[in-house]
């Protein structure tokens, strides 16, 4: 039986008040396992950015439980979550979210040093995963001297340099080129074969829906599917 990394028990969500509530999750059950490379799908509306900004603490539930490698968000303050993130879960945005004001390997590292990761342990690290993500020689590099892509595959290895127990990606590939979004989707899915890195996008992106393992439908805030390809 695969082990469970994220568990959500009848989660909603509700935006507003009234008659201007809106219902963006309703009652949603989904267990994420170590190893799943999981696109959570749907139109516009459906409620796939909330759920993984919930998935993650950056939004809170209006009803439900979200348990993360066995612990409770909901019981979290807000400095406990920041911790508990920083710890255990890796985030990649569309936006790509660098620190202009940091080189490619500063903004690696950044992570590792909020953790108090021991100096020689984080250069060997970010220097592993500059070769593994194509950036091998660009350590000292501003953000603003990469392409898009480069810029996306700095996000994604500062996702996993601390070795995070779950990847979670909102739309990685929007602001991306077709062929480029293919590449790092492949290098992604490489991270996930050989080192059972956990990986749950939010994605309208038929490329990334291709190479989904687990494709999670949702219509409307329901779960309407979750296939295992």
């Amino acid at each position: 039986m695969s082990e469970i990394v994220i568990a959500s028990k009848n989660v909603s969500k509700h935006f507003g008040e009234g008659e201007a509530q809106v219902h963006a999750l309703r009652e949603v059950d989904l267990d994420i396992n170590i190893g799943d490379f999981a696109a959570i799908v749907g139109p516009s509306g459906s409620g796939k950015t909330t759920l993984l900004n919930i998935l993650c603490g950056l939004d809170k539930v209006s009803s439900g439980d979200i348990q993360v490698s066995g612990r409770s968000l909901q019981d979290m303050s807000g400095s406990e979550l920041a911790k508990f993130r920083r710890e255990h879960i890796g985030l990649v945005f569309q936006a790509y979210n660098l620190i202009p004001v940091l080189t490619v390997m500063e903004n690696i590292e950044y992570v590792m040093l909020l953790q108090n990761v021991p100096v020689a342990e984080r250069k060997e690290r970010v220097e592993k995963f500059l070769t593994e993500v194509g950036l091998e020689g660009k350590g000292n590099r501003f953000p603003v001297e990469l392409s898009g892509g480069q810029q996306q595959r700095v996000a994604i290895a500062r996702a996993m340099v601390s070795h995070p127990d779950i990847i979670l990606a909102d739309e990685p590939t929007a602001n991306l080129d077709s062929e480029t979004g293919v590449l790092l989707l492949d290098m992604m899915r490489k991270f996930n074969e050989e080192f059972q890195m956990t990986f749950v996008f939010s994605t309208h992106d038929p490329q990334i829906m291709e190479r989904a393992k687990r494709m999670v439908t949702l219509t409307d805030g329901h779960i309407v599917s979750d296939e295992i390809k």
